[in-house]
C-alpha cells in the first residue's frame, strides 16, 4: 500500500472528503467516455453511482466505528453489488433484428459501482488503478475489438433490398469475391409500405474481403436498400 493514503484511512472529514471527490472524479472519468458515444448512461450516472456505493460503504464504516453498531459491514455494500444488475439491465436492448446493445454501459455501471465501494472503503489505490483499467479498456481495447470484428472468420448480415435481381446480384458479389454462403433467411418486411424484402446471411469470410469492404460493395449494388452487420 502506498504510504501517502495511510493518513486517510481512518473515517475522518479529511479522508470522507477525499473518498467522495474521488469516487466523483474516477466516476466522471468512466463515464465520460460513454457520454462521447452518446450512450444512454453517461457522465452523470456513473458519477452518481460510483458516489452513492462509496457513501454506501462509508455509511457502513461509520455505523459500525462511530455509533458502535456491531453488524456485518460487508452487508451494504452486497446489495450494492446486486442491485447494480437491475440498474445495469435497464441499459441494455434487443433491437428488432435481434442484435443486443448496451452490454458495455451495463457492465461499466457494474465496473463504477466497484470503484466507489473501493474508495468508500479507503482502498484509494485499487479504486484509482480500476479506473485506469477501465478507462485503458473503453478506449484501446474497443479499437482491437473492432479490428478482430472486421477480420472474423464469419459474420451475419441483414440486408433490405427492393426484388429478387438484387437479391442475384449480391449472390454474384459473394461469389466473386469467393465469400461461402453458411445460412440464407429471407422474410417478407409487413411494416414498411413498400414491403422490402429481407435477408440474413450467414457468410464465411476470407483474409482479402474484411466486413466494412463487404458492407461497401453490398451497399452499392443498386436495388439494395440497407445491409448492416447483426
Amino acid at each position: 500500500m502506498l504510504s501517502m493514503f495511510d493518513g486517510l484511512r481512518d473515517v475522518t472529514i479529511a479522508s470522507v472528503t477525499v473518498r467522495m471527490v474521488l469516487a466523483v472524479v474516477c466516476g466522471g472519468i468512466i463515464g465520460i467516455e460513454r457520454e462521447y458515444k452518446r450512450r444512454p448512461a453517461g457522465f452523470r450516472t456513473h458519477i452518481l453511482i460510483c458516489l452513492g456505493a462509496a457513501m454506501t460503504t462509508l455509511t457502513s464504516q461509520f455505523l459500525y466505528l462511530n455509533m458502535h453498531y456491531y453488524t456485518d459491514m460487508a452487508r451494504l455494500g452486497a446489495q450494492v453489488v446486486a442491485g447494480m444488475g437491475f440498474i445495469g439491465a435497464g441499459t441494455i436492448i434487443v433491437t428488432r433484428r435481434q442484435r443486443v446493445k448496451g452490454l458495455t454501459t451495463a457492465a461499466g455501471l457494474w465496473t463504477a459501482a466497484i470503484v466507489g465501494l473501493a474508495l468508500g472503503g479507503g482502498f484509494y489505490e485499487g479504486g484509482i488503478a480500476a479506473t485506469g483499467l477501465i478507462l485503458l479498456a473503453e478506449l484501446l481495447f474497443s479499437k482491437l475489438e473492432y479490428r478482430m470484428l472486421d477480420n472474423a472468420p464469419e459474420v451475419n448480415l441483414f440486408m433490405e433490398y427492393s426484388g429478387k435481381p438484387c437479391l442475384e446480384k449480391v449472390l454474384k458479389l459473394y461469389r466473386e469475391r469467393e465469400l461461402k454462403v453458411i445460412n440464407m433467411e429471407i422474410t417478407r418486411s409487413t411494416e414498411s409500405e413498400t414491403h422490402n424484402a429481407c435477408a440474413i446471411f450467414t457468410l464465411r469470410l476470407n483474409r482479402r474481403c474484411g466486413v466494412e469492404r463487404l458492407l461497401t460493395e453490398m451497399n452499392a449494388v443498386p436495388g439494395v436498400v440497407s445491409v448492416e452487420e447483426l
